[in-house]
């Protein structure tokens, strides 16, 4: 038995062990952060998530109010007293207590419901579309952040490209092949180069630090670069569905025709006058009597009828029904640049990561083996350099412009809510 437990707790101290070194292993090496993440981490942390949370919680709470009835009202009426003769004083006065409850008339407290109920809707959202603007926003910061990280990239590999051409052309300088304004040619260009590596160093710094700031958690790591290089596999075109149905644009717009269609409803409701009735009791002092009274009150719409309310609350209506409208258009028309903005970057992302690029690394290489064998001047290896490194930066802004594009569209037909 003790054997057992000796070899159970051995066990346990080598899984335990290699855990440890898993676990250190994982930590020492660089953590990505992924899109997703980063759009999680922003969603749970946005002032504006808070905020659209309290626009709903506001909204049901209108809607609660919405659902009260009116309080009813104790009204005390003292009557015959401080008059001449025996009404002098109180002891003829008459006591008079009456309890009124209101009567809601029209339909009121159903119009009220009914507007709060649209409102609550209104709210979810603005809500709902709160968190496609974060993930827009945190979408257009991680594209500047991983375009930064590949910039950084290429350009370290210019500085060590530019070191060896340096390093090469000083060998050629010794050697009696080559006059020393190569040498001091190729290290204005190594120079220059580091400055690069600075500069692209401290966009990179500066993307990353924004974009923490705006997902509320440090990046410590980095972010993956290659999901830059996701292109589709075939042009989306204009061909496909543009309609603006559904999308959170659209369902704002008839949430809003929806508030004013209600708030027209309860604007007519508000016109059919209201009732107080209640019992009462009065009190005599002459006899020392009392008896029972009943009341009932209506106001009188003879200076406001309701009807300018009505006519104000329909024009509200007619303005979010033609709002509606306009917003169903600009959707749609601005679906279908978005798609066809989509389709160019994409295709100009293609091009430049494929064949051109292809080819300038082709050039560039030929360029370097050529000018180690004396058979190319320095001057076409510095130029087949800066062409390869114009278009690797071509395709990483190309690469951007799809990202942004397509973060564009999926913003524009992010459906609603059901």
């Amino acid at each position: 038995m003790y054997r057992l437990f000796a070899a159970l707790l051995a066990a346990t101290s080598c899984a335990a062990v290699a855990q440890a070194q898993e676990s250190s292993t994982a930590s020492s090496s660089p953590s990505v952060l992924t899109l997703d993440q980063a759009v999680a981490a922003a969603g749970g942390s946005a002032p504006a998530t808070d905020a659209a949370h309290a626009g709903i919680e506001a909204a049901q709470a209108a809607r609660t109010v919405a659902g009260l009835r009116p309080n009813p009202s104790v009204q005390t009426q003292i009557e015959n007293v401080a008059g001449s003769d025996q009404y002098r004083g109180l002891n003829s006065a008459e006591t008079t207590v009456n309890f009124a409850v209101p009567i809601e008339l029209g339909g009121k407290r159903s119009a009220r419901i009914a507007v709060a109920d649209t409102q609550i809707d209104r709210a979810v959202l603005v809500a709902a579309i709160t968190q496609a603007d974060i993930r827009l926003q945190v979408t257009q910061l991680y594209i500047e952040a991983a375009v930064a990280q590949r910039r950084l990239e290429i350009a370290r590999d210019q500085s060590r490209i530019a070191g060896d051409v340096a390093k090469a052309a000083r060998i050629r300088v010794q050697a009696g092949r080559a006059s020393p304004i190569e040498e001091q040619r190729a290290d204005v260009a190594r120079i220059n180069a580091e400055a690069g590596v600075e500069r692209a160093a401290r966009h990179a710094r500066a993307a990353q630090a924004n974009l923490a700031r705006r997902i509320g958690a440090s990046v410590s790591g980095t972010v993956d670069a290659q999901w830059l290089e996701q292109l589709p596999g075939r042009a989306m075109g204009p061909d496909l569905d543009t309609s603006a149905a559904g999308t959170l644009t659209l369902a704002a717009a008839q949430a809003d025709f929806a508030v004013a269609d209600a708030q027209v409803k309860l604007a007519r409701s508000q016109r059919v006058p209201d009732i107080n009735v209640g019992p009462g009791l009065r009190r005599l002092s002459q006899t020392n009597d009392t008896a029972f009274v009943f009341s009932i009150s209506m106001p009188i719409p003879l200076f406001n009828s309701g009807e300018a309310a009505v006519a104000q609350a329909s024009a509200e209506r007619n303005r979010a029904e033609a709002q509606t409208r306009m917003t169903a258009l600009d959707v749609e028309q601005a679906i279908t640049n978005a798609r066809a903005d989509a389709d160019n970057a994409a295709v100009t992302a293609r091009a430049a990561t494929g064949p051109a690029l292809a080819a300038a690394l082709e050039a560039a290489r030929i360029a370097r083996i050529g000018y180690r064998e004396g058979k190319f001047g320095q001057l076409d290896l510095l130029d087949a350099e800066r062409t390869l490194a114009e278009t690797r930066l071509a395709a990483i802004d190309a690469l951007a412009a799809y990202q942004n594009a397509r973060a564009q569209l999926e913003r524009l037909t992010a459906p609603a809510p059901q």
